[in-house]
């Protein structure tokens, strides 16, 4: 397996789901606001634009629970973009309640609305989108997946929402002749999804396009694990860990840990690595290929899985009675690298992490990440800190989605823990901590230091993106519109260019 090469120079980037941009229309989108942003990511030096999963969610709204490894999300299409094409009536548009507060998204309302107004749209195309040679392309490139994907969906709609597995037996185990009878009956719903799907890439497309111009690379986010109920999981049973009524044997999770007694038990089923294996890993090249074509840089969430995962009986309540298994380790990794080419990938390796994983990740040439906020706790010895790290290919954050924002953490902290921070970072004023640790992750030597949006406009935990094991206001914050010029855009730049990273 060849290494990746570190080619990428010291830069800096900054992480914003696409749902959290502003819009009148409930969620962000990939419209003005999102070129907007791409703007103001190169007016602060920065090089990364860093996102989560992009594809639909279900229920619960995780980006990382999504109905499919390969599709985007139709919530981030851009409504204003299909009125300006004739397609939608901004009037008309402007009466349909998406959600009423500007800082949070209301998946409610936009579950209820959303649909109908790109069925609008879709119905006044008259199919003339697909004599497009842009759709043919997409159609080509994505035949993998689309076809499955789009009856899924519409199959969805067909049983009022319901998993898959309680579908009617026969379409449930996809027997030929159910396949074959729904594609017929329900050929109008999967042409609109396919309408959907056509979409959302074409506007991302133009957004990584422009981003591209302007010396920003994308960063995205794929979690290791699928949804069960998904797409994937459905249209490909073979590859995961299932019984012959296609119920899950094992799923996956994290053992217990100081954090949780029980450990945690997500519900992802987990892949049969063999059967993976002797078919060339083809649903991962086929994966990684369609985030290649999305992405630059990819983020491969709970990378640890890779070498070693936690499987958990699926009639199991709690995570306690699992055990490690052995994962694919570096016959996937050569997958994913013969597809990314000269793209580049982030090992997400935080947790226990063990010697398996650190080789892979040397051999592989990944860089792993480390959060600021786990080195601030009294002990000069954290690996956490900037001064204890032993590689420069490295990610920073002060924080990922999954922790507070920085301005939250701090809040939180005890006054020794203060007055420690204040004589590690170098400063005499309780107010000046906060920046002063942005400063500091620049200084770093990192190669790559990312920022929470959040943490430049300098917001507390109401604008925190999710809390593991909770179900409060995960995956809903939002930017209120012209919030960016809050920042300090000169003074970021400044950094950028003194420390390197531009």
């Amino acid at each position: 397996m060849k290494k990746q090469e570190n080619t990428r120079r010291r830069g800096a980037g900054i992480l914003m789901p696409v749902f959290s941009l502003p819009s009148p229309y409930g969620c962000g989108t990939l419209g003005k606001e999102a070129i907007k942003f791409v703007d103001f990511v190169a007016s602060t030096g920065s090089r990364y634009w860093q996102v989560l999963p992009i594809g639909p969610t279900s229920y619960g709204d995780s980006p990382y629970q999504g109905f499919s490894a390969f599709a985007g999300n139709p919530y981030f299409i851009d409504l204003t973009e299909l009125c300006e094409q004739g397609l939608l009536d901004k009037k008309e548009l402007d009466k349909v309640n998406f959600g009423t507060n500007p800082e949070y998204v209301d998946y409610g309302k936009l579950y209820e609305n959303r649909y109908t107004v790109l069925k609008k749209a879709f119905d006044k195309t008259k199919g003339k989108y697909k004599e497009s040679a842009a759709y043919k392309k997409f159609e080509k490139d994505s035949k993998y997946w689309l076809e499955d994907f789009a009856l899924f969906m519409a199959l969805k709609s067909e049983f009022k929402g319901a998993p898959w597995q309680e579908w009617e037996k026969d379409i449930r185990l996809r027997k030929p002749s159910a396949v074959k009878k729904y594609r017929t009956e329900l050929a109008e719903e999967i042409e609109f999804q396919k309408y959907m799907q056509f979409t959302v890439f074409e506007q991302w497309h133009k957004v990584r396009d422009y981003a591209n111009e302007k010396g920003i690379e994308l960063i995205g986010d794929i979690p290791l694990y699928v949804a069960m109920d998904s797409a994937d999981a459905w249209a490909h049973k073979e590859i995961f860990e299932l019984d012959e009524d296609v119920k899950p044997i094992n799923i996956a999770g994290v053992p217990p840990d100081v954090f949780s007694a029980d450990g945690q038990r997500w519900g992802n089923p987990l892949y049969n690595w063999e059967y993976l294996e002797k078919n060339d890993f083809k649903w991962w090249r086929e994966r990684i290929r369609a985030n290649a074509a999305l992405y630059d840089v990819i983020r491969i969430d709970h990378f640890i899985g890779v070498v070693n995962y936690w499987s958990i009986p699926g009639k199991a309540k709690t995570a306690k009675k699992g055990k490690w298994r052995k994962g694919p380790g570096a016959k996937l990794t050569a997958v994913i690298d013969s597809i990314m080419g000269s793209g580049h990938v982030i090992a997400e390796d935080l947790g226990v992490i063990t010697k398996p994983v650190t080789d892979l990740m040397a051999k592989c040439g990944y860089p792993g990440m480390k959060i600021l906020e786990f080195g601030c706790d009294g002990n000069s010895g954290n690996p956490y800190l900037p001064h204890n790290y032993k590689d420069t290919n490295t990610v920073l954050y002060a924080g990922t989605h999954d922790n507070e924002t920085l301005a939250g953490w701090l809040g939180n902290r005890e006054r020794w823990q203060f007055d420690w921070m204040k004589g590690y970072f170098g400063i005499l004023k309780d107010e000046e901590l906060h920046m002063q640790i942005i400063r500091k992750m620049y200084e770093s030597t990192a190669d790559t230091v990312i920022f929470q949006m959040q943490d430049l406009l300098k917001l507390d935990n109401h604008a925190r993106i999710n809390e593991p094991a909770t179900c409060g206001t995960n995956w809903q914050w939002r930017m209120l519109p012209d919030a960016e010029k809050k920042v300090d855009v000169k003074y970021l730049d400044w950094m950028a260019g003194m420390f390197s990273r531009k």
